[in-house]
């Protein structure tokens, strides 16, 4: 398990630097745009290139043999390249300049995002990925309440000191799992099949079409709601922008300490049963979150929020890596990043837009109606019967 820790800290960086992104990029394109559409739109362009990238480099790294292994090369090349570009991000000079650094950061995070997650299987036995997740979870759960709190407070000191701070942890996260994972060493025995092209007929059988349809669906809404959430805020709720995005803290507050938990309860009672459970919770939330006119409010519900999202976070990754064979890890993980990098697509400025014609009352309304459809879709997964863990 301490190896799990160490690899958390790979995924605390990641969570980190999405969140300071999702929360404070708006602001900077705010400036020279004024359609929330657009803004929502150009805040999800780079996930094209992840939409193709993340399940190719996934797939590409369950085949790839080096001295490092199979997943740390990727790694090596990729968390510097995004290092340079998230800190370009505030030096910006035009709107082309900030959509070029933005491109070049994710196509960065792209190319190790995959084989980082991928680990985590590769070196956990089944039995106890759950937990495992909820580890590394916890850990990613930690950089979100950084990004809404510290990097509220140094974003209102100076607009670039988050985004310089996030650079240097990105290398600090390279050096602690460079160091401390050797994939040689700490992986599970496999045996490495040299076949480079994704068999999506056997992977993609009926029970993981299901879970991966659910998994687009609250990422529409997982999705919509961070990347629009500050400016929902500060138009909707008055708040300042450093407050805005200060409440989003709350959510990954609570999803931090449910992390853990709710590992253990997806090994102990079953995977679909827990995430069920924080599709309807979710779905509640959100309902609620319409009605809000108080801070305190607002910060309780996304307190409530956040511990039904580990319920389904921590426990869909396992799900979908336990649908299919240990020689396809990296290829799962790929297509559980193209699910909801196409989410990351369409969330947002289809939100917007709704936004652009509704007013950002609409924001909490759609975002509920998409649990519905993920709540629809869980119910449909069958999975084949296991004994539970015992703990």
């Amino acid at each position: 398990m301490k190896k799990m820790w160490l690899l958390g800290f790979g995924f605390f960086s990641i969570s980190l630097g999405w969140s300071l992104y999702n929360a404070f990029v708006p602001f900077f394109l705010n400036d020279f745009l004024s359609s929330t559409a657009l803004i929502g739109f150009l805040m999800t362009i780079d996930n094209y290139f992840a939409l193709f990238l993340q399940p190719y480099i996934g797939n590409k790294s369950d085949r790839t043999h080096s001295r490092f292994g199979r997943r740390m090369p990727y790694l090596l090349i990729g968390i510097p390249l995004a290092a340079l570009f998230y800190a370009l991000i505030p030096f910006h000079t035009s709107l082309t300049t900030l959509v070029i650094f933005m491109v070049g950061m994710n196509i960065s995070m792209a190319i190790f995002r995959s084989p980082t997650i991928a680990l985590m299987p590769d070196i956990t036995p089944e039995a106890k990925r759950t937990k495992a997740n909820g580890v590394i979870n916890f850990m990613g759960g930690l950089g979100g309440i950084l990004a809404f709190s510290v990097g509220s407070i140094l974003f209102g000191v100076e607009e670039s000191l988050p985004f310089l701070a996030v650079s240097a942890i990105f290398l600090l996260a390279l050096v602690v799992v460079f160091k401390n994972i050797n994939e040689n060493r700490d992986a599970i025995p496999f045996t490495i099949t040299t076949n480079s092209k994704i068999d999506y007929k056997a992977e993609l059988n009926k029970p993981t079409i299901f879970l991966l349809t659910a998994i687009f669906f609250w990422f529409v809404a997982i999705q919509g709601m961070e990347a629009l959430f500050t400016l929902y805020g500060v138009n909707e709720l008055n708040l300042s922008k450093s407050s805005s995005a200060f409440s989003l803290a709350f959510f990954s507050l609570s999803f931090v300490l449910a992390a853990i938990p709710s590992g253990i309860l997806g090994a102990r009672f079953g995977k679909k049963k827990v995430i069920l459970t924080g599709v309807i919770g979710l779905f509640f939330v959100f309902f609620l979150l319409n009605w809000v006119e108080s801070l305190f409010t607002l910060r309780l519900l996304l307190l409530i929020g956040g511990m039904f999202w580990a319920c389904i976070n921590i426990n869909s990754y396992p799900f979908i890596v336990s649908l299919g064979s240990e020689h396809n890890f990296g290829t799962r993980t790929g297509l559980y990043y193209l699910v909801s990098s196409l989410a990351a697509i369409i969330s947002p400025p289809s939100l917007g837009l709704l936004i652009d014609i509704f007013g950002y009352d609409v924001l909490f309304n759609a975002t509920a109606v998409s649990m519905l459809f993920a709540l629809a879709c869980m119910w449909k997964v069958k999975t084949p019967r296991t004994s539970p863990v015992r703990l």
